[in-house]
């Protein structure tokens, strides 16, 4: 299977490397993002582009891929929602219809969030902007689309969130977030579930399209 990441330095990003550079079932693995990943593995080649919203220096890369996993995601905070709308809904669709262009049977897997909104109607803000993201992707042409919506991640392996707030926010709660893992595991994934689960269900056999942290976690174990 080849896969194509997006926002590979992300915390979500750097699990799901992990997992694919790891499995025997992907063959090649095409990082796109504006800085290295720093994954320099034999089967992962990278693309690095300035600007995500025009990945024209890069069209020729853009094929053959069985699926998309799309990892890129902003904090909302000090965010109107304007800014946040280009930064999360008109990039990811914008990267999904310039993928589909040339891969008519691509599997698109979208990490938003647990409290995601799909009525886009709520009073969140990040959430009305991810639930009209989902409800977009949902209904493109994929072989299949799937929105993954962890809450709390446990993070493994050493493996920390690039954005600064959220980092802040790991460390703090971090013996919380071990807690809640303790009491009910269902409650927070770790980072090493997030990643399998995405890449079981990149075959776009899965049936159900929303996924929460117990979906998460049991794909994973299967």
């Amino acid at each position: 299977m080849k896969i194509v990441v997006f926002g590979a330095t992300g915390m979500i990003g750097q699990a799901v490397m992990k997992e694919a550079i790891r499995s025997q079932e992907i063959s090649s693995i095409t990082v796109i993002g504006r800085s290295p990943s720093m994954f320099l593995e034999q089967k992962v080649k990278e693309l690095i582009v300035p600007d995500l919203f025009d990945l024209s220096s890069i069209e020729s890369d853009l094929t053959p891929f069985d699926a998309c996993l799309f990892c890129v995601g902003v904090s909302a905070a000090f965010l109107d929602e304007e800014t946040y709308t280009h930064l999360t809904y008109d990039l990811t669709i914008k990267v999904a219809e310039t993928l589909l262009k040339s891969n008519p049977s691509l599997t698109f897997i979208y990490v938003t969030g647990q409290g995601t909104d799909s009525t886009e109607a709520g009073r969140t803000m990040w959430a009305r902007v991810k639930g009209k993201t989902e409800n977009k992707l949902l209904i493109m042409n994929f072989k299949a689309a799937y929105m993954f919506r962890p809450g709390a991640i446990l993070p493994l392996e050493g493996i920390r969130s690039k954005t600064k707030i959220y980092d802040l926010l790991y460390q703090i709660f971090g013996p919380f977030i071990h807690l809640l893992r303790w009491i009910n595991p269902a409650w927070c994934p770790t980072t090493k579930e997030v990643g399998r689960a995405m890449l079981a269900v990149a075959d776009g056999s899965f049936e159900r399209r929303i996924l929460n942290s117990t979906d998460i976690i049991e794909l994973a174990q299967r």
